[in-house]
């Protein structure tokens, strides 16, 4: 049996919910990302189409559709007529991703300012104000994504909107639940944020956002680490025969 052959046998059933508000290619995106975190599917391991197509009960088109914005993203390599192959994960590619997160939310937040001012803080240091007695991961993940609305939409910036739709998580589900520490780092992150803005250091605030995302990096690089997704070298590349 080859290794394809025993990733295939072995895939789970999709813990994907919420299916209405995605698309069938981010519904195929989402749960080969699953699949390669949970270390189901391993660096250079063939993608088994037909039977993730079968087990979120699709046809080959989404399928396809899902490996696409995985190869766009760097998780695969599509090859003619070969099929898709997992790429090893870089710990510096994530960290790389959340520095970028953090430099997009930071310049919204300085447009932001510039057009909302005192209105947005108010708005910003309530949210602050929920985060710090929130342990629940679901109504965590409500609040942060409030406080993180909150900037894109009060920036009135379409290209930020454009940016940040374009990124996808690299980790799928409940990133407070499924990231130790997360929780922390975001309460502290946000509030040193609404600081500076109460203080009027609009740089100040832009630089905790990112510090926030990079420190966020660092503990999505220590949980791939510790479930060894991280290839010591170059991925396998499959023979030709």
């Amino acid at each position: 049996m080859t290794d394809t052959d025993r990733a295939a046998r072995r895939l789970p059933t999709s813990r994907a919910t919420a299916r209405e508000r995605r698309t069938s290619g981010q519904q195929v995106a989402d749960y080969l990302r699953q699949l390669i975190v949970d270390g189901h599917l391993r660096a250079g391991d063939r993608v088994p189409q037909d039977l993730v197509a079968a087990e979120l009960e699709l046809s080959r088109i989404p399928v396809r559709e899902g490996l696409i914005a995985l190869e766009r993203d760097g998780w695969v390599t599509i090859q003619p007529n070969r099929g898709a192959y997992v790429n090893a994960l870089d710990a510096d590619a994530v960290r790389d991703s959340y520095e970028l997160y953090g430099l997009v939310y930071g310049f919204a937040l300085e447009r932001a300012m510039t057009r909302t001012g005192e209105e947005l803080v108010d708005r910003l240091a309530a949210i602050v104000k929920r985060l710090r007695s929130l342990d629940d991961a679901d109504e965590f993940l409500a609040a942060t994504m409030e406080f993180h609305n909150a900037v894109v939409d009060a920036s009135h910036s379409p290209r930020v909107r454009v940016m940040l739709r374009s990124a996808r998580g690299l980790v799928v589900g409940n990133f407070f639940a499924e990231v130790p520490g997360a929780i922390d780092v975001e309460r502290k992150g946000a509030a040193a944020i609404v600081r500076a803005l109460r203080r009027g250091d609009v740089p100040k605030s832009v630089t905790e956002y990112r510090r926030m995302l990079v420190r966020q990096g660092a503990l999505v690089v220590d949980l791939f680490e510790s479930r060894h997704l991280f290839a010591a070298g170059p991925p396998p590349v499959p023979d030709a025969g």
